[in-house]
């Protein structure tokens, strides 16, 4: 009489689905919305030579004068002055290392504890579970204590101060009649539409608060 030998069977267990941040649907909307948005702002810029052109600078008559030549340059240059006053942003931060790590553990904190988070996923540390207007609250104070509390928030002032300046200086002494003024942009359209863009990228933001 053969016994029957039966081979061992391994019960496979269940793979759990792991959702990774970068990979939902909401940060990935979120992050192609700003790169369009920034692409089509920046394909909106001005050449760089006229910004820089050493023939069209000259000094202002009188005071009203270079109110007049700064509002018109802003109108001309209102993307080139945008990323001269990120670049000067972007130098701050890189040279202080620990304002640009405080800032990006900040922006991170809002990001996946808030605004790309789902509703029905509390947040929970220490076994302790915190709503969304706990969430909320927590982040804002945070970011009050950061901005406030730190020379993160006097460097941020400083460096827009510089960039604010700059573009001041230059729509002051750079004399615009040679630029065509009459090229208005459509509303709600170049740079500023990132806002609208990120705004639609995450509606249940507006349900928590």
């Amino acid at each position: 009489m053969s016994s029957s030998h039966k081979l061992p069977v391994s019960n496979p267990q269940t793979a759990t689905s792991t959702t990774v941040p970068f990979a939902t649907p909401a940060i990935r909307a979120f992050l192609t919305r700003t790169s369009d948005s920034l692409r089509r702002a920046l394909s909106r810029r001005s050449p760089w030579h006229e910004l820089a052109d050493p023939a069209a600078f000259s000094r202002p008559d009188s005071l009203s004068d270079a109110a007049s030549r700064v509002r018109n340059n802003l109108s001309y240059f209102r993307i080139n002055y945008l990323a001269l006053l990120a670049a000067v942003l972007a130098l701050s931060l890189l040279l202080h290392p620990f304002s640009l790590l405080a800032l990006l553990c900040l922006l991170a904190a809002w990001f996946f504890l808030y605004l790309f988070r789902p509703s029905d996923q509390p947040v929970v540390v220490f076994s302790r579970t915190f709503s969304d207007r706990e969430t909320l609250g927590v982040l804002t104070l945070l970011t009050v204590v950061l901005v406030f509390l730190t020379n993160v928030g006097s460097l941020l002032i400083s460096a827009t101060l510089i960039g604010l300046g700059i573009v001041c200086v230059h729509g002051a002494f750079r004399a615009p009649e040679d630029l065509f003024l009459d090229v208005q942009e459509a509303p709600g359209s170049g740079l500023f539409s990132i806002l609208g863009g990120s705004a639609a990228a995450t509606p249940a933001v507006a349900s928590r608060v």
